[in-house]
């Protein structure tokens, strides 16, 4: 089991080893397996990077981010150019129906909302918006439109966590309760706790995710 300050160590390293961060920039603290990352980044896209980033550590239990997205110079865009913009590559994506998106954008932060049949449609008009210039954060009002039936989807997670090979796939209950999923249990890094999150995403009709998973060491 890592220290706190091996833990740290290997956080910041892991920054300083993905070419698209900063990791001057970024303060980390960590208690009790709990990374605190702190500072300022030119770019949103940076901002979800370093959170990547951290996640692939091994021993990282949670991640709290307090991290600022200050545009300047070249970055900045006016709210105008910047919805015309997301309004495009909405419309290129090949996962959309970009009609049924709805845009709003402040400061540069940019809320998508409406209705979707998949959450890999959410997921896609989520990532595609992080790359564009003077976007400061996304806010997803998106939600999942299909019914589920409780049972089918329950199998259809469970059979997908075992052809993802997680260690110990039974230590993950999967409970579906009206349109969520409620996921207790535990898993051995952050790594196998996104196989059961996309796992359960993938299901045709979730709207949520409640994440009770913890990681272990």
């Amino acid at each position: 089991m890592k220290t706190d300050e091996k833990l740290r160590e290997d956080v910041i390293a892991e920054m300083q080893w993905e070419p698209s961060v900063g990791a001057n920039n970024i303060g980390v603290e960590v208690h009790n397996g709990i990374v605190t990352l702190t500072g300022d980044v030119a770019r949103y896209t940076e901002k979800v990077d370093i959170e990547t980033a951290t996640q692939r550590v091994a021993g990282v239990k949670g991640i709290a981010i307090d991290i600022t997205v200050k545009l300047t110079g070249e970055h900045q865009r006016s709210d105008s150019d910047i919805a015309f913009s997301v309004e495009r590559v909405l419309e290129w994506s090949t996962y959309l129906q970009h009609d049924n998106i709805k845009i709003m954008v402040e400061q540069g932060l940019v809320t998508l909302s409406d209705d979707v049949h998949w959450d890999y449609e959410r997921r896609s008009a989520v990532a595609v918006i992080r790359h564009l210039r003077g976007v400061a954060g996304g806010i997803d009002h998106i939600t999942i439109k299909e019914k589920i039936a409780s049972e089918a989807v329950k199998n259809d997670i469970e059979a997908a966590l075992k052809r993802r090979a997680i260690d110990d796939a039974k230590a993950v209950m999967v409970v579906v309760k009206d349109t969520d999923v409620i996921r207790p249990g535990t898993v051995h890094s952050w790594s196998e706790r996104d196989l059961v999150t996309y796992a359960a995403w993938n299901a045709k009709g979730v709207w949520n995710v409640v994440d009770n998973v913890r990681i272990v060491s």
